[in-house]
């Protein structure tokens, strides 16, 4: 029943996250095949990364076919459909939400179960949450949407991360899977909710200070001067 449920809501988030590369796609006007490339990448992303770099066996989206699928049918809504609306508005961030506690989780454990330490588990289960979404967004060329100017997403796979973790050293490694699921998915819709983000880098503005008759380096007088600082 459990891993039934954890299946069930990795599925729904390859399904929501797909339709978002359809509505990117959708965006840029590219054809159905486009849609289904960026509905892939973005529903199927992350795991692949994941399994590839733990080289455990193929990655799952290619030995379980549903999740492929699962991803096509995300992109044939988001090509079929507008997906716009109260309903869409309500559904999506909550399930949104959902998936990336689940993949967080996911990802954390099987790091962990492979032998492998507490930071590769928190890595590996950060790329699977959001790694999908990064490469949607590498491939239409533009930053990726978890580099800033969003509501905190990246850091609520780290946190989720984190519990499965600490959860594990403990040895309640199935208490740490929903709890981890829980504190991902409600720190991401507190963080939609309240607007959180992260602050952007600090802005230093830099001032060359001579005395009169003190001659700048060479490097510095051309940079002055292209800026027109000197006279």
């Amino acid at each position: 029943m459990f891993v039934e449920l954890f299946r069930a809501l990795d599925l729904a988030g390859v399904f929501t996250n797909a339709i978002l590369g359809g509505m990117v796609a959708r965006d840029k006007r590219l054809d159905p095949v486009g849609f289904a490339a960026l509905a892939l990448l973005s529903g199927l992303g992350g795991g692949i990364i994941r399994d590839t770099l733990l080289q455990h066996g193929p990655p799952v989206a290619l030995t379980d076919s549903l999740y492929a699928l699962t991803a096509i049918a995300g992109a044939a809504v988001a090509f079929v459909l507008p997906v716009r609306g109260r309903l869409w508005n309500v559904s999506f961030p909550l399930i949104d939400a959902l998936a990336l506690g689940c993949w967080a989780t996911v990802g954390a454990q099987k790091t962990l179960s492979l032998g492998l330490g507490w930071l590769p588990a928190l890595l590996l289960g950060t790329i699977t949450a959001v790694g999908g979404g990064a490469l949607r967004d590498l491939f239409v060329q533009r930053i990726p949407q978890i580099f800033g100017g969003n509501t905190l997403y990246a850091s609520c796979a780290v946190v989720a991360s984190a519990v499965v973790i600490g959860f594990w050293y403990t040895g309640l490694s199935t208490a740490g899977a929903l709890v981890g699921t829980a504190v991902g998915a409600l720190m991401c819709l507190l963080a939609r909710w309240r607007g959180w983000q992260l602050g952007q880098g600090l802005a230093w503005d830099y001032a060359v200070a001579r005395r009169p008759g003190q001659r700048l380096p060479r490097v510095s007088v051309r940079i002055a001067r292209e800026r027109g600082d000197l006279s």
